[in-house]
């Protein structure tokens, strides 16, 4: 897990340099900064969703995935977690929650973080594809914070939980992982990375969270594709 180690002191490293020059950042230099992420957000989550081969069972996972995330009201209860720790650390910050969850799913959503974290679970070595991934990490983080704030500081606990999560599942039941069910997981990543642009460019404010489900859908139904040969 030393690289998603390192992606997590990156995601601190690049934030804390974030929050000590936000105010050397002007709003207008914000704004046109989350335009050019939130596009390329959008020609991210489309180039990794071009490499679908299975639509019908992609829709299933991600209809699926939404009703279940609305279901445990998991976009609730992640902001719940942004409120607890902005209450914790008495934060002023009212952007606290936005930053978290933005943050998350730009660090996490990527095809590089699902395929350097299965790679780190399969060969138990460091994976240079999240060494990579945490430079570009840094750099983000320093912008994000300092025009989000420190709700983007705290994201790097999600970030570990969740690259973390994947690399210690894969090292315990994931030693033969065929590389289609990768590859529709990665699809399913780029749609949500989708919905996220969107929402950086402020278009309609789409629930991502509730469609994180949807990844867990899509590797089991990929799975059992596989497994029984239909």
């Amino acid at each position: 897990m030393i690289g998603t180690l390192v992606n997590t002191g990156a995601v601190i490293a690049g934030s804390t340099i974030g929050l000590v020059f936000k105010k050397a950042l002007p709003e207008k230099y914000q704004t046109i900064y989350f335009q050019a992420v939130g596009l390329f957000t959008l020609l991210l989550g489309v180039r990794m969703s071009l490499s679908i081969s299975t639509e019908l069972l992609v829709v299933l996972s991600l209809v699926l995935g939404g009703i279940m995330g609305v279901a445990i009201r998991l976009d609730e209860r992640v902001d719940q977690l942004g409120f607890w720790i902005k209450a914790k650390t008495n934060s002023q910050n009212d952007k606290f929650t936005d930053g978290l969850t933005t943050a998350f799913l730009l660090f996490c959503m990527g095809a590089m973080t699902i395929t350097g974290a299965i790679q780190e679970g399969l060969s138990g070595e460091t994976s240079n594809l999240l060494l990579t991934k945490s430079i570009m990490d840094f750099f983000s983080a320093i912008m994000l914070a300092s025009a989000l704030g420190v709700g983007v500081l705290f994201s790097a606990i999600l970030v570990l939980a969740f690259q973390g999560g994947i690399t210690l599942l894969v090292s315990i039941v994931g030693k033969d992982i065929p590389e289609e069910v990768i590859n529709e997981i990665i699809v399913v990543a780029g749609i949500i990375l989708i919905g996220l642009g969107i929402n950086l460019l402020e278009i309609k404010k789409l629930k991502i969270i509730n469609l994180l489900p949807a990844l867990f859908f899509i590797g089991i139904f990929i799975w059992i594709k596989i497994r029984f040969n239909y």
